[in-house]
């Protein structure tokens, strides 16, 4: 449950509109609900300003529909990561108005548009193009999160002319998420260029020795630019979140 209708179930017992065992009931899983495979923690909204985030991957999609039935009807947004079309071809036929971005492989209920409250704007860049759909998850989650986001993608130092040519945008951010896989090396040329924050985010794309992502998260946490911060391989969501919440601390 968030904020907003928290607000209006209050408002509707205190005008009459609704009786106060009416809202007890809703009230009922306010913490959260216990539906067998599921723990829904309903409070996350509430505590933490966006609610649970279903990780598709290992879930049937008898599960992920049972979760977003009693999710849907107290959030305005919500996100499945790392789910697999299939999955998620199941999940449209029982709930219709879910969008599904393949490439991303993340699944979206969302009643409205949420509209941009952060301070500023998040830029999300890949090295290359195979790390566009880690880009785009972080993207998709940014956006979810309410701040304006812009992508700039296959930019990396194999050709770093092409980055130098949006220096303008670079500057412009806020907060700056670097998608890089191979040797990793792109955060620490953007977080040399800027005093934004950077959060770099390995991916699992490369050769033999790039250990499937290892390579170039040990570059990474390695780097000698000291205004950037390391998630874990392939970790979009995990980027687009953290990038949120630093977005969102002078709008507090």
């Amino acid at each position: 449950m968030n904020q907003e209708t928290l607000t209006k179930l209050l408002s509707k017992v205190a005008h009459g509109g609704l009786s106060v065992a009416e809202a007890a009931t809703q009230f009922q899983n306010l913490s959260f609900e216990d539906i067998g495979f599921a723990h829904i923690d309903h409070h996350r909204s509430l505590r933490k300003g966006f609610p649970e985030v279903i990780f598709g991957q290992g879930k049937t999609s008898v599960q992920i529909i049972g979760i977003l039935e009693r999710m849907i009807s107290k959030e305005d947004v919500i996100l499945v990561t790392r789910i697999e079309e299939e999955k998620a071809v199941s999940v449209q036929k029982a709930l219709p108005e879910a969008e599904y971005f393949e490439d991303a492989r993340l699944l979206r209920i969302q009643k409205k548009t949420p509209p941009p409250t952060g301070f500023g704007k998040i830029l999300i860049i890949s090295a290359g193009t195979s790390d566009i759909p880690v880009a785009k998850e972080a993207a998709l989650t940014a956006q979810a999160m309410g701040n304006e986001v812009e992508t700039l993608f296959d930019v990396g130092v194999a050709g770093i002319h092409r980055l130098f040519a949006h220096k303008d945008k670079i500057f412009e951010a806020s907060v700056i998420i670097v998608v890089a896989g191979m040797e990793g090396a792109l955060p620490s040329v953007i977080a040399g260029m800027v005093k934004a924050p950077v959060i770099a985010v390995p991916t699992s794309i490369g050769y033999g020795t790039s250990f499937n992502g290892m390579t170039a998260l040990l570059g990474m946490l390695n780097s000698c630019s000291s205004n950037i911060a390391v998630v874990n391989i392939d970790n979009g969501f995990g980027a687009g979140y953290m990038a949120s919440s630093i977005n969102h601390v002078s709008a507090v």
